[in-house]
């Protein structure tokens, strides 16, 4: 049983600027080895991003760009399983693949999001952000730091396997099912949604491409809350390309300051631009597609 985990860190709500990545192979229930690095992502820093994890463009001046360390992790993850904990590293891969034209890397992913949903009753809905379904399995890490966060999902994977009997490719197959099923122990009957968006609560800031609602509209179809105002439950918030590209990060909107000052106070929401919004969806709708021979 081998796997790849890997976790990324990015420099501003662009998925493509990845400023650290850190991988963690397993073998055989333990750890083969550790990679990280920082990346220069050739882009800006906002803020509550060096807030969250701690990297500014001071200490990625003389790191490499991603495509001097595509290689590299061409070498780790190709023909590999990787797993990830929720579908924006994967995203991010894809983002900065296109954004540097490069060949995407041939590999199986696994969600670890999508495996505690299953593995544990009181993840099926909501709460099943890393740093909490590490904290309710004594899995101690410093969170944000791309390594670390990359080992806890493996982890996290291991400790599913160990609860539940299924192997490795058994979860490959059971991500694919409902979260509750006849073969798996009888979970919440109201849960309504299979989405994998499904537990995010989305609020939206700035001029987006199309109407505001259509947006809303597009989310909720994948599962997702949407709300007017950012609060505490707030998960996500989509800033308007257009926003981004012109202020750099500067004059924001009052959603997105009040969005980084629950941040600075621990808040655990992804600030995400509009585009990468809609290439998730996309993404998304691809894989609900696929059909496995």
């Amino acid at each position: 049983m081998k796997f790849i985990a890997i976790d990324f860190e990015t420099a501003n709500p662009d998925l493509s600027s990845i400023c650290q990545v850190g991988t963690v192979t397993f073998q055989g229930g333990k750890v083969l080895e550790r990679w990280q690095t920082l990346i220069n992502p050739e882009d800006f820093f906002y803020p509550s991003n060096i807030s969250i994890h701690g990297i500014d463009e001071k200490m990625v001046i003389n790191a490499p760009t991603f495509p001097q360390i595509f290689d590299t992790l061409c070498n780790f993850l190709s023909g590999q399983v990787v797993v990830c904990h929720t579908h924006f590293d994967r995203a991010a891969l894809s983002r900065v693949v296109d954004k540097y034209q490069l060949s995407q890397i041939n590999c199986t992913w696994l969600d670890t999001a999508k495996v505690a949903r299953r593995a544990w009753k009181q993840f099926t809905q909501r709460g099943y952000g890393l740093k909490n379904i590490a904290e309710m399995l004594g899995i101690e890490f410093q969170h944000h730091n791309a390594e670390e966060d990359a080992w806890a999902a493996g982890e996290i994977l291991l400790r599913a396997i160990s609860q539940t009997g299924l192997n490795l490719e058994d979860w490959l197959i059971r991500v694919k099912e409902p979260i509750w099923s006849k073969t798996t122990e009888k979970m919440d009957r109201n849960v309504d949604s299979e989405g994998q968006l499904s537990g995010e609560v989305m609020v939206f800031t700035g001029a987006l491409s199309i109407p505001r609602r259509e947006a809303a509209d597009l989310a909720v179809k994948f599962g997702c809350e949407v709300a007017n105002s950012v609060n505490k439950n707030t998960t996500i918030l989509v800033l308007g390309d257009q926003d981004i590209n012109r202020l750099a990060g500067h004059k924001k909107s009052s959603k997105h300051r009040k969005t980084e000052d629950f941040i600075s106070k621990g808040a655990a929401i992804k600030i995400l631009k509009e585009s990468d919004f809609f290439m998730l969806l996309e993404d998304f709708t691809e894989q609900n597609n696929t059909v496995d021979p």
